[in-house]
């Protein structure tokens, strides 16, 4: 079940930030969008399975979908 964005979800997103930053998650950026999501976090994590702890710890407050991107430079010398 998707919640609507509000003030309220708002600041508990911050302060959720605030915590996956003490665990190490680096949040580069963060985008409300339109479409199908309503929020984009763009971040850096020591690797997947800590990523997958954040979407794991996430998942009480958001659905998400989490997606590895490899900057096209390094994606082109792999071809």
């Amino acid at each position: 079940m998707r919640k609507k964005p509000n003030k309220e979800t708002s600041v508990q997103t911050a302060k959720m930030m605030e915590e996956f930053k003490k665990k190490g998650i680096n949040v580069l950026s963060w985008y409300w969008t339109l479409g199908r999501y309503d929020v984009v976090f763009i971040y850096e994590a020591e690797g997947e399975q800590d990523a997958l702890r954040m979407s794991f710890e996430a998942n009480d407050f958001v659905t998400s979908e989490t997606l590895v991107a490899i900057p096209n430079e390094e994606a082109i010398r792999l071809l």
